[in-house]
């Protein structure tokens, strides 16, 4: 079992995902603000996800973090590398479900790419966006990401590919 690190930002605290965030992570899913991720979904089903997301860091061995604001706990997003088996490479995603506006999908998405590249050693990332999702453009544009192509998955639909710029264009 691997345990997380715990990243830190100028404002956020990036930390291990747990049991905890499931009402958190249920009223964000249950509402219509996750369809452009495969939301709305029921309690149960993001219990499901939620334990899905847990387990993704033992089977590759990274994953992504729950975002917290320092000095509360109470999680605002799942930000961080993600490569399911039907997934064309490994990405880095974002979901803020509280305080959208502040750039905190940027800020956390950068300190995961840092992790990418400079623990993993990552020499590319790609970030899946669905179409009409204008608001995960802007955070991926933002982070330097350029739009390359677009990809199909079997449970998602189209998604366009965005491009990160490797880690000697952002050093």
């Amino acid at each position: 079992m691997i345990t997380p690190p715990t990243l830190t930002t100028e404002r956020l605290i990036l930390r291990a995902p747990a049991a905890r965030d499931q009402d958190v992570f249920a009223d964000f899913f249950i509402s219509d603000a996750s369809k452009p991720i495969g939301g709305p979904q029921d309690p149960p089903d993001t219990w499901r996800y939620l334990c899905q997301v847990i387990g993704h860091w033992t089977v590759r061995g990274y994953g992504r973090w729950m975002v917290t604001l320092k000095g509360d706990d109470t999680a605002i997003g799942l930000v961080g590398l993600h490569n399911p088996l039907d997934w064309p490479e490994p990405e880095i995603g974002w979901y803020i479900w509280a305080g959208n506006g502040k750039g905190y999908a940027s800020e956390a998405g950068r300190a995961a790419r840092r992790y990418a590249y400079d623990t993993l050693g990552w020499t590319t990332a790609i970030s899946l966006i669905a179409p009409g999702n204008d608001a995960s453009v802007r955070v991926a544009t933002r982070m330097g990401a350029l739009r390359e192509a677009d990809h199909h998955l079997p449970d998602h639909g189209l998604q366009m590919v965005y491009r990160h710029p490797g880690p000697e264009a952002i050093a």
